[in-house]
């Protein structure tokens, strides 16, 4: 198995962990305040990864996220892995207001970028970015379940990540 390989599949990878990783900025109406609220504790889920060529292949992520004691920060740890490659992935995103900013990195490669945006309304739009990589992603919660989706005009044609609360 390939460690998040770079190329074509290594651009799929990163907007495939960019996206997972994003997963954590919208609130899920529980208890917890703030816009994190909901996201503490493990998440587990499937996913597609298409790229221009045509070829789809399927991903599988478990993630780990932990909120910070005001509710306006969040850590997160995730592994990704289909048939050809793996990835680990961390990311730190905080909240100001509807503001989202943070940073992520996969460490096994020394790729690293950051993420500004919106979020509100269960739904986040926000663009992530690193050295030679840009998307956009929109990010839905309902319930216990999260929906990521992301676009490019690179070689991705899109990354749909669904995931469930303790999964």
């Amino acid at each position: 198995m390939k460690l998040f390989g770079s190329g074509l599949f290594g651009q799929a990878i990163k907007a495939a962990g960019v996206g997972a990783a994003l997963m954590l900025s919208v609130s899920a109406g529980h208890a917890q305040s703030g816009p994190f609220a909901g996201f503490e504790g493990s998440w587990g889920g499937n996913g597609t990864v298409a790229l221009s060529d045509g070829t789809v292949e399927r991903i599988r992520c478990k993630a780990n996220y932990k909120v910070n004691g005001n509710g306006l920060g969040l850590k997160q740890n995730l592994n990704c892995a289909s048939d050809s490659y793996k990835f680990v992935l961390s990311s730190d995103v905080t909240s100001n207001g509807e503001r989202i900013s943070g940073n992520w990195s996969e460490k096994s490669r020394n790729i690293f970028g950051n993420l500004q945006g919106t979020a509100g309304g269960g739904q986040i739009d926000v663009f992530v970015e690193a050295s030679g990589f840009a998307a956009n992603l929109t990010l839905r919660t309902t319930g216990n379940k999260q929906t990521v989706q992301i676009s490019s005009k690179g070689e991705i044609r899109g990354v749909t990540i669904t995931m469930s609360k303790g999964g």
